[in-house]
């Protein structure tokens, strides 16, 4: 009676205030990047890297109606919000290119799919621990699907980064303008790393099988570079 329809208003809810983070999120992100004055920070990174999370959340939780909606990705998706209203990032160059808004989107994006995989992956231990403890998991995916959809994040990631990389060294100058050539700091060997640390975690999966604990290890390492 009343509690089978407290929890499916408490969902409905969970899923409103998803949505109206991803609407807001993505509002302020399209001001800010692409609007009459284009500018970049790490707040824009991480309201971008949630977005994408919020995104790709809310697409499998029509897909597979067992995912819930969660109430923290909300918290997140609104905090991301505020993150990016109170710092507005420094505005772009002049003399950049048209394609460097599109260089950045490409580069976050694959920290969003990095950061989806990571959802996953907790979402894959979760489950994992509730098969060990004979729980019913009847509220999440089963856990070859999650582990499945983790790894799919994690190729997707991957080769956008790769490919953020690989322009950002060939054609630095171009996309940053005259005398800005590819520079080894902070956010550069951090990329380089996290790279490394993800294609380690491939190799590992398709030559050795890595699986579980072992594989979320090493997706948390990527992440965290």
């Amino acid at each position: 009676g009343l509690r089978p329809r407290a929890s499916t208003m408490n969902l409905r809810l969970a899923e409103l205030s998803m949505v109206i983070a991803w609407a807001l999120d993505g509002a302020v992100l399209a001001i800010t990047i692409w609007g009459r004055a284009p500018h970049f920070g790490f707040a824009q990174a991480v309201s971008m890297t949630a977005w994408l999370v919020l995104t790709v959340y809310g697409i499998e939780s029509r897909l597979y109606p067992r995912l819930r909606a969660q109430w923290w990705l909300s918290g997140l998706g609104s905090a991301a919000v505020l993150l990016a209203l109170w710092f507005p990032g420094v505005p772009l160059q002049r003399e950049a290119s048209p394609w460097l808004p599109l260089h950045l989107a490409l580069g976050v994006a694959s920290y969003g799919l990095f950061a989806a995989a990571v959802v996953h992956g907790w979402l894959m231990t979760r489950a994992e621990r509730q098969i060990r403890g004979a729980a019913d998991a009847a509220d999440g995916l089963p856990l070859l699907t999650l582990e499945r959809l983790t790894f799919r994040f994690v190729q997707a990631g991957f080769v956008l980064l790769s490919a953020t990389l690989l322009a950002g060294l060939l054609f630095s100058e171009q996309l940053y303008g005259a005398g800005r050539a590819w520079k080894w700091d902070h956010k550069s060997v951090f990329s380089v790393l996290s790279w490394f640390a993800f294609a380690v975690l491939l190799v590992g999966r398709a030559q050795f099988g890595w699986r579980g604990r072992k594989a979320v290890r090493v997706l948390h390492v990527g992440s965290l570079l």
